[in-house]
């Protein structure tokens, strides 16, 4: 492998010390209720409205929306729709005979109350609202609270508010930031206690949701966006360029990587990103550009194998692949939050509207989890029943292992059971 463009900077460079300043909010907020967590939304969101969003304001925001709007937003939310349904659907509920009389099995419990946070900032993140809320009414949660941040004296940003209604969010605060992380955690404002929290955000929704998690599940711990491409010599330098370029714009310190057995490609790349960044409107064209100068990197690698082996490593959250062969890369990629096979497909449509979930494990996270599903909404829960004759052998091997680990008062409920099913047998129970 040889390193063409090295990045100078890395996700754990722009962490920041947030966890006192984000405890010290929680803590607050939990002692001093709601009025504290709507003197935050007032000081930080400078928000002074009704933080519940009525029924009348949904109505009077979604007039706000062109219809060309309302229909891209149906339409993205049908496809993710469709996407969490089929999900939803491979995973089963089973009970197994696992030996004679012993049955073992499954159920699958929706979580009872959600929280969606749907970041504001610099752009109007419809999709988030699509990708989290959609998820969790398709996996049967009971009740699903909705954040976002106001954007002005207008409040949530009118797109965002018709996506969470359209969507089937059951309460909505206009709210951003630690306080909207804490206010859903602890059930204010009508909303139901979150059992889970979801949804990407900056460095203080991330780390109040880190401080939280235990208290309540979270999807993940989430840090800036991340894009890694995999291309051959027969890629299109253009198209690879450009998708470089998109992923970059989402903030100074989102990483985009190129891994690549061309170095004739590496060098068309490494002249057309800059081009194309300046092509850019502002703020976008800056945030792309600091993005690019320290946190991008082209790599170029000796054959596939060595191409494979690199973006393991990496994990990034999106994974695009420009190469030949798409099948043998599916079945040989393991690290990766989502994968986009061929030029055909991008990130940016996975973001908006193709259907697979946009919310992803990013900072290596892909190692050990995907990304926010249907599953992250379902409690997969196990049972069991057995009849007496079973306790013969059941029994009498769980009342040795108890006692070959010190453990006596587990053997003897397990002695008592053959006791009084088996009162003239004999058994070898092991001695304490």
């Amino acid at each position: 492998m040889k390193s063409i463009k090295k990045a100078t900077k890395t996700a754990a460079t722009e962490e920041h010390d947030v966890q006192d300043l984000v405890g010290r909010m929680l803590k607050e907020i939990r002692e001093g209720g709601e009025a504290r967590a709507l003197k935050y939304a007032r000081e930080l969101d400078r928000w002074n409205g009704d933080v519940v969003v009525t029924r009348e304001a949904m109505k009077a925001s979604a007039d706000r929306v062109s219809p060309a709007l309302k229909d891209d937003i149906k339409r993205s939310h049908e496809r993710v729709r469709r996407f969490a349904e089929a999900q939803h659907a491979s995973h089963k509920e089973f009970e197994v005979e696992v030996s004679p009389g012993v049955y073992a099995g499954q159920r699958l419990i929706p979580i009872q109350a959600a929280g969606c946070y749907v970041p504001g900032g610099r752009y109007c993140h419809v999709a988030s609202a699509i990708m989290s809320v959609t998820t969790a009414r398709v996996a049967g949660v009971g009740h699903i609270a909705a954040c976002s941040p106001p954007r002005g004296d207008e409040g949530i940003h009118p797109a965002v508010l018709y996506a969470l209604d359209v969507c089937g969010a059951d309460t909505v605060l206009t709210m951003g930031g630690v306080q909207a992380i804490a206010a859903m955690a602890n059930g204010f404002f009508g909303t139901k206690p979150a059992d889970i929290l979801v949804g990407p955000g900056n460095q203080f929704v991330a780390e109040a949701k880190r401080l939280l998690f235990g208290q309540v599940g979270i999807d993940m711990f989430a840090g800036p966006s991340e894009i890694l491409i995999i291309a051959d010599e027969k890629a299109d330098a253009e198209i690879v360029a450009q998708d470089l370029v998109g992923q970059a714009e989402h903030g100074p310190n989102s990483p985009a990587w190129l891994v690549t057995t061309s170095a004739s490609l590496a060098e068309k790349i490494m002249q057309r990103v800059p081009e194309m960044i300046a092509d850019l409107p502002q703020p976008n064209r800056d945030h792309a550009q600091l993005a690019w100068d320290e946190y991008g990197e082209v790599l170029l690698a000796d054959n596939r194998e060595e191409a494979a082996r690199i973006s393991d490593q990496y994990a990034p959250e999106h994974l695009e692949v420009q190469a030949e062969d798409l099948d043998w890369w599916l079945q040989n990629l393991i690290n990766y939050g989502s994968l986009f096979l061929g030029e055909e497909t991008t990130v940016a449509y996975g973001d908006k509207t193709s259907g697979t979930n946009h919310i992803l494990p990013t900072k290596g996270a892909g190692r050990y989890t995907g990304g926010l599903s249907v599953a992250k909404f379902t409690k997969t829960v196990t049972y069991q029943r057995m009849d007496r004759e079973a306790t013969r052998d059941v029994a009498a091997v769980t009342a040795r292992l108890s006692r070959s680990e010190g453990m006596e008062g587990h053997a003897r409920t397990a002695d008592i059971r053959l006791q009084k099913y088996f009162p003239d047998e004999q058994f070898e129970l092991g001695t304490g």
